[in-house]
């Protein structure tokens, strides 16, 4: 009887330090896909600047067009074709912020099914939100990502527009109107992303510290989207038919 007791105690110790050890293994597996879910997001991140330049180059394009005459409609043909080819710059740009977004959240989702087995509640809690947080903010990525396109192909029809030397100023107005109220839905839909990627970035740290896991955060959280639309439309460098 000694020794069956003794071999149930033994037992009982190594059930409770391997228990242990998987908590600590869980969080350090879920850290591992935290992170990696952040690389998958380089080529994202490495979008932005040329990007926001095209964006820039655009603005500078259609700020000439309009300063042209009817009787110089050939260069404004030109340079209308110029703007075409910068839309297809960016929309080739957005979807590869798009593939890179996918695979970060293909990646992160991981996280879902391994935080049930972590030991601590306040770990687990701060796992939870973490984890929901980021899944709004692969949300607000779709929305963006959207409502941006969607930009674009407005763009696109106002540059054929211009191309058309019978164009009536009024459906010119009205086209750009509908631009610049696209633009807008850009800035909301930009400032709700970097919203949640900041609330995002804090709560892995509180994560991180729940867990325990040492970290260094430099380079080593989720990026804002940078888009000019927003810089433009906020410095009256919108769109105007009637400069």
């Amino acid at each position: 009887m000694v020794w069956k007791k003794s071999s149930y105690i033994s037992l009982f110790i190594l059930v409770i330090f391997l228990s242990a050890c998987n908590g600590t293994a869980t969080s350090e597996q879920i850290y591992n896909h935290l992170e990696k879910a952040v690389e998958l997001e380089n080529t994202f991140e490495e979008q932005q600047d040329p990007i926001v330049k095209l964006e820039q180059k655009e603005q500078e394009i259609y700020s000439q067009i309009i300063d042209l005459s009817m009787e110089k409609f050939d260069e404004m043909k030109k340079l209308s074709g110029q703007a075409l080819d910068n839309i297809e710059a960016r929309k080739e740009k957005i979807n590869l912020e798009k593939e890179s977004i996918e695979a970060s959240k293909e990646e992160f989702s991981n996280v879902e099914g391994m935080i049930k087995d972590l030991e601590e509640d306040a770990t687990k809690e701060k796992a939870d939100d973490m984890y929901s947080v980021m899944m709004d903010r692969y949300d607000a990525y779709d929305k963006l990502h959207q409502v941006y396109t969607e930009s674009l192909t407005l763009e696109e029809e106002l540059y054929k527009m211009l191309q058309q030397e019978d164009l009536e100023q009024d459906k010119l107005s009205e086209h750009i109107t509908k631009l610049n109220e696209s633009y807008q839905k850009v800035i909301d839909a930009n400032q709700a992303f970097n919203e949640l990627t900041t609330e995002y970035n804090a709560l892995k740290e509180e994560f991180y510290k729940a867990a325990e896991i040492d970290v260094e955060y430099e380079g080593n959280a989720p990026k804002e989207q940078e888009k000019s639309t927003e810089e433009s439309n906020e410095s009256g460098q919108e769109k105007d038919p009637d400069e």
